[in-house]
């Protein structure tokens, strides 16, 4: 077991490596003639950025100093995001940079033929034959038209040369400094091509300036990408209203609304004005109920105490509930559950609440599992009415299985984060029956919320965070 634990590290590392190498070599190394500064700063920031990141990681399970894990949370877990989509977006570089240097080398060829064919009427391209005319050297007669075939000159014909009107300039040695000493550079480009047949001063061949172009946009793409999706995670998460019609609800609760929010993450990053802004956003929809579905926190109640105050403002007819998710258990899930209890929520650890038309369930986080408290469902749902609708909430859309099993009307999750960073989501579809969003198994109804805030890195890009109000229908309104 171990050997084969350190085999799967040992290939994560090397691809790793491979790829940030690839990376470097894409924006730095293809974009410069030769090694210099460029090269080792572009190694020096890929080196240092992977360094934060995995402090910020070690910081933050470790249980280090608070200051500490807030000083490398920010650059860490920033450059995780960047440095996934740098990679991307070099990779699909590589299907402009062919695109980009056929049209270079075309236009190039276009070039050369209008060059040649000036060149064989004596006529510059870019000169119309008037504008030929026109450019007749001081002192000089025009040439004579005549449709007579051209005579010959007469020994008494005066010679423009020998007049003493043109004295010869003298035999001196030309200055490196006159036009006529410049020469063409016509040194092959690393394609083969002539780069700098069309200006007198050297330049880039045209690979060099293809890696530029490429690198530049690539470097921007990813910037962009990671700073809008940054935005939007701290600019708050936004109301997602979702009609899921229960056939045992009676019509009582026709229009009953359910405030689900998951995946807080309060932590180094995400702190007490982000917790004020959910709580807000939760309170502005007037739910009737109020469901955290785990992983509200990254760090211990001595840390995050405080950042998690403004849950206790959070306000609903019938309460406000709350189930662990895995990352209670990183975080000291007792003393969290104490914690939220304190600030007036009502934890459900495999435990039903019946409230006035419907039952209201919770069960633990499979993480729980690892400490004794694993979810437990015969005790949370066993001796139930199933003449009742009954909703659950279990963090990990993997639990549905069990829900089935039980007879549970709708659960609610979170935990996926709907892949949160574009790719994500298809590794998050490989891990769980439902990524974001209502889906129907068998007589059981599965909501995923894509949660309010972000793990790692503060940035969400396809999958935006939001607060979700499942309004219940019944089938009998």
């Amino acid at each position: 077991m171990v050997v084969v634990f350190v085999l799967a590290a040992l290939l994560v590392v090397g691809v790793l490596v491979t790829a940030n190498w690839y990376v470097w070599r894409r924006l730095f190394r293809d974009t410069t003639r030769a090694p210099g500064p460029v090269r080792r700063i572009g190694a020096a920031v890929i080196a240092g950025g992977w360094v934060l990141t995995v402090g910020a990681l070690v910081a933050e399970r470790a249980g280090a100093p608070f200051w500490l894990q807030r000083a490398l949370a920010w650059p860490g877990f920033l450059w995780l995001a960047l440095s996934l989509y740098l990679l991307l977006a070099v990779v699909a570089g590589e299907i402009v940079r062919p695109l980009l240097r056929r049209y270079l080398e075309r236009r190039a060829a276009a070039r050369q033929a209008r060059a040649t064919t000036g060149a064989e009427t004596g006529v510059e391209p870019s000169a119309s034959p008037a504008a030929a005319d026109e450019r007749i050297p001081a002192g000089t007669a025009p040439p004579q038209t005549s449709d007579a075939p051209d005579a010959p000159q007469t020994s008494d014909a005066p010679q423009t040369s020998d007049t003493p009107d043109t004295p010869k300039a003298p035999d001196t040695p030309e200055s490196p400094d006159t036009p006529s000493s410049r020469t063409t550079d016509t040194t092959e480009g690393a394609d083969g091509s002539d780069a700098g047949a069309a200006s007198p001063l050297a330049r880039p061949s045209r690979r060099l300036f293809v890696s530029r172009v490429v690198a530049g946009a690539a470097a921007a793409a990813a910037v962009g990408t990671v700073g809008h999706g940054t935005y939007g995670v701290l600019s708050g998460p936004k109301v997602k209203r979702v009609t899921v019609p229960l056939a045992r609800l009676p019509r009582a609760a026709h229009g009953f609304r359910i405030a689900v929010v998951s995946d807080i993450h309060l932590g180094p990053v995400l702190g007490r004005g982000f917790a004020q802004q959910v709580v807000d956003t939760i309170n502005s929809t007037q739910p009737d109920l109020v469901a955290v579905v785990g992983d509200l926190v990254d760090g211990s109640v001595k840390d995050l105490g405080p950042a998690a105050a403004p849950l206790s403002q959070l306000k609903a007819r019938h309460g406000a509930y709350f189930v662990t998710g895995n990352h209670e258990y990183f975080s000291g899930a007792e003393q969290w559950v104490a914690e939220v209890r304190r600030l007036g929520l009502l934890p459900l650890e495999n435990a039903r609440t019946e409230l006035p038309h419907f039952d209201l369930a919770g069960v633990n986080d499979v993480a729980g599992e690892d400490e004794g408290q694993g979810p437990d469902y015969a005790r949370a749902l066993g001796d139930r009415d199933r003449s009742r609708a009954c909703v659950l909430l279990a963090h990990q859309p993997v639990q549905i299985h069990d829900a089935v099993d039980h007879g549970v009307d709708l659960q609610l999750s979170g935990h996926t984060h709907g892949g949160q960073l574009w790719p994500g989501n298809l590794i998050a579809g490989a891990a769980n029956p439902t990524v974001a969003g209502l889906e129907r198994y068998g007589d059981t109804q599965l909501y995923v919320s894509r949660g309010a805030g972000a793990w790692g890195p503060p940035t969400r890009v396809g999958a935006p965070s939001d607060i979700t109000v499942i309004e219940l229908a019944s089938r009998k309104a």
